[in-house]
């Protein structure tokens, strides 16, 4: 049985310094995913990451490791408030959208939504879609080689939680951002293996 006081202390030491203040780790066995980082807030001071130990406990250090920083990792990418092209157009939109309703006119009101939608819906992509998600993945294997592994066993650890993850939230096969994931964290190991010494694909 992991120690909960333990369990958080090595976990607070593992993440970035920088890091450090703005998480708040939290155990909870009402939930029914493993790690759940809470979405990223521009107005919150500080994110909330809840662990299951029940279900934590069950995966090897490194994994936990690796999930962990992971977690940690997509917190700090998925920025809502980065300036980008299409948070101009969705100010731009909304902009518009109050002035058609101003007007009344249902033509305008429906062209400014529109607009809107599609560019909240590129902006939510950016924080939940795939490309993200790998990014965290490779965000956090950087960072634990920082923390004394190996660019292989940091991949391998990922990995092996990424796969391990769905049997213990009861889910029968992984999703289609974990099969994503655990392809492109393989392509990596893939290369660094073909340029290590004598190393081949």
């Amino acid at each position: 049985m992991v120690n909960p006081n333990a369990e958080i202390t090595r976990l607070k030491e593992l993440m970035p310094a920088s890091a450090r203040m703005k998480t708040k780790l939290v155990l909870s066995d009402r939930q029914t995913d493993v790690i759940k980082a809470e979405f990223p807030r521009p107005w919150h001071q500080s994110h909330t990451v809840t662990l299951n130990l029940e279900l934590w406990q069950e995966l090897a250090v490194p994994q936990r490791d690796l999930l962990f920083l992971r977690s940690i990792c997509w917190v700090a990418l998925a920025n809502l408030l980065q300036p980008n092209w299409y948070q101009a157009m969705a100010g731009a939109g909304l902009l518009a959208l109050c002035v058609e309703l101003l007007q009344a006119d249902a033509v305008g009101v429906l062209a400014a939504g529109g607009a809107t939608a599609l560019a909240g819906w590129q902006i939510w992509r950016g924080v939940r879609g795939p490309q993200i998600e790998v990014a965290a993945d490779e965000r956090a294997v950087q960072v634990a080689q920082r923390r004394g592994y190996s660019q292989t066993e940091a991949v391998r650890a990922l990995i092996q939680a990424i796969e391990a993850v769905p049997g213990l939230e009861g889910r029968a096969v992984l999703n289609v951002n974990e099969l994503l994931r655990c392809q492109s964290l393989r392509a990596q190991a893939g290369r660094s293996e073909a340029f290590a010494p004598g190393g081949y694909l």
